[in-house]
């Protein structure tokens, strides 16, 4: 019984992110962290640009609030909106605005050196960026743009690689983008890290 309702929270959670990210996509939305309190659930959502998630006057805030509570059956949901840090390390942000450029009709290789460029100059150890469908021709294919260091398997690759994923709706159909990051704060299992020099003082005994 327990399991149930564990799985039931998961899949409301899933569904809640699944609707930001389609209702939230121009305010560059990252992700959304959930929590129980006692007087209901606080949902921080986290967001390139807040301004778009807050609206005019909190109107889509307020939009927002009464969703969740109608459809999702959120317990008195109460929203908070922060801003992302760094959006050109944030993997989901990334694949967003991947996938806008491809909508407005930019050629896709440009596009995915582009996002590629930005986030490493940004300061990410690697980056991976994935576009797959019909890019070119009727026939789909995928592309991968690739710059510094990835893991691509193992529980580093797992837990160590932040992983966002988008669709871009073009005249051909449908193009999948999936971008792979590793953060510059990311401290990888063999990693080596020398300590510099540490002067030691030595102290010389005065003769009597």
């Amino acid at each position: 019984m327990i399991e149930r309702v564990f799985i039931k929270e998961s899949v409301k959670k899933v569904l809640i992110d699944e609707y930001f990210k389609k209702e939230l996509s121009r305010a560059g939305y990252s992700h959304c962290d959930i929590r129980k309190t006692p007087i209901g659930t606080k949902i921080i959502i986290y967001a390139e640009k807040p301004g778009f998630v807050i609206g005019r006057r909190g109107s889509r805030i307020r939009e927002l609030t009464e969703k969740l509570a109608k459809e999702f059956g959120v317990e008195k949901p109460q929203i908070d909106v922060k801003s992302v840090e760094s959006p050109d390390l944030d993997a989901q942000v990334v694949a967003q605005k991947v996938a806008q450029s491809l909508e407005r009709g930019l050629h896709f290789r440009r596009v995915g050196h582009t996002a590629v460029r930005r986030v490493m100059n940004a300061g990410a150890k690697g980056v991976v960026v994935i576009i797959s469908g019909k890019l070119t021709g009727e026939r789909a294919r995928t592309e991968k743009f690739m710059a510094g260091y990835m893991e691509h398997c193992g529980e580093p690759a797992e837990e160590l690689v932040d992983i966002g994923r988008a669709v871009a709706k073009t005249k051909p159909g449908i193009i999948g983008i999936t971008v792979k990051i590793m953060r510059p704060d990311v401290i990888l299992p063999d990693e080596i890290i020398i300590k510099e020099d540490v002067e030691v003082k030595h102290v010389v005994e005065e003769e009597q």
